[in-house]
């Protein structure tokens, strides 16, 4: 069942001023985004979030018997602690080209606008295949139990991201320059277009969200079916995950138990997505899923915290195709590579 497309037209209207704003009026000129700031757009984006799950009785009545306030906000909680994982993900890209600080917003902006776009296409096809083929919610069960311990195994692999075969695929096809040109992702040289290491690190922050949304997304139809559910918390996760990379960078190295606690919340919502009908199975409320995943959360990232920091730690992250190797943590690594010129 799809809401009506007026509601759908309001909560585009809304993303869209939000990005403006964001774009246009607080990050028109560019600059290194300090922790301060992120600390305060982070809060911005949250209690916009918040607030917008609130008035959800107000405008939109939901689909089935569940609670569309809790079905938004355990959405809500599951895309936003699934997504820190892309903040290390991003950390290592970084890293590896050597992005300087004052770009890291314009491509992450970018990254979001490419974001939504796909997410809602990959969200709306999800719906159309569940209403046709129901059996398909056993597949995505299964997917995400084994995302889970797939997670789990790999929760201290560290990807090499200048090894990775999507990063030399993109460099055999685009003819780049050798050095980055401030914020822009094309230059004109000699009369050839050439793509700048910009437009090669949106690349592959895009292509880490899409391998991200096909656990994300799931994980969100394990909670409801309605969805406008399933793309407004989604859409609102994602919206502030620039900032958050801004606050979590500087700690992200700390959280060596958060890709455990991912594990677990993987797993957990696959199951629940792969017994939900089998009647002879106990199905926890959304209310009650809110809690577990809060309280899986909330206890690996502040085990995290109270455990002592390793020196020379990087932030693990294991993302399947992606990865081409790993490297323990403290190895040291040569020059951060940058695309060189094509012929």
């Amino acid at each position: 069942m799809i809401a009506d497309p007026l509601l759908y037209g309001v909560f585009a209207a809304i993303v869209v001023v939000l990005l403006a704003v964001d774009l246009l009026v607080v990050h028109r000129k560019t600059h290194e985004v300090s922790i301060r700031e992120a600390a305060t757009w982070t809060a911005i984006w949250i209690g916009v979030s918040i607030v917008f799950g609130l008035l959800i009785p107000r405008f939109h009545e939901g689909v089935g018997p569940g609670n569309p306030v809790v079905e938004y906000f355990t959405g809500y909680v599951i895309e936003k602690s699934l997504s820190v994982d892309n903040v290390f993900l991003f950390l290592l890209i970084f890293s590896a080209l050597a992005v300087p600080r004052e770009l890291q917003h314009r491509v992450l902006f970018y990254g979001v606008l490419g974001a939504i776009a796909m997410r809602t296409v990959l969200i709306f096809a999800g719906v159309a295949l569940i209403e046709r083929f129901e059996w398909l919610l056993y597949v995505f069960g299964a997917f995400l139990i084994y995302a889970a311990v797939r997670t789990f195994r790999e929760r201290n692999d560290h990807p090499d991201v200048a090894s990775s075969p999507i990063f030399q695929r993109v460099q055999r096809i685009l003819p780049t320059t050798a050095d980055y040109r401030g914020d822009r992702f094309f230059v004109r040289e000699n009369g050839r277009l050439l793509a700048t290491p910009m437009f090669v690190v949106l690349v592959l922050v895009e292509f880490t969200d899409l391998i991200f949304a096909m656990d994300s997304i799931p994980a969100i139809f394990a909670i409801t079916r309605d969805p406008f559910i399933v793309l407004t918390s989604n859409i609102f996760a994602i919206m502030g995950l620039r900032a958050l990379y801004f606050l979590l960078a500087g700690v992200a190295d700390r959280l060596r138990y958060l890709k455990t606690g991912l594990a677990i919340i993987l797993g957990y919502v696959g199951l629940k997505l792969f017994t939900e009908n089998i009647e002879a199975v106990y199905h926890p409320t959304p209310l009650q899923s809110l809690a577990v995943i809060a309280t899986v959360l909330t206890v690996t990232v502040a085990a995290s915290l109270r455990s002592p920091p390793v020196e020379g730690a990087i932030p693990p992250s294991g993302i399947g195709p992606f990865t081409s190797r790993s490297r323990e943590p403290g190895a040291k690594s040569g020059e951060p590579p940058r695309p060189s010129e094509a012929g």
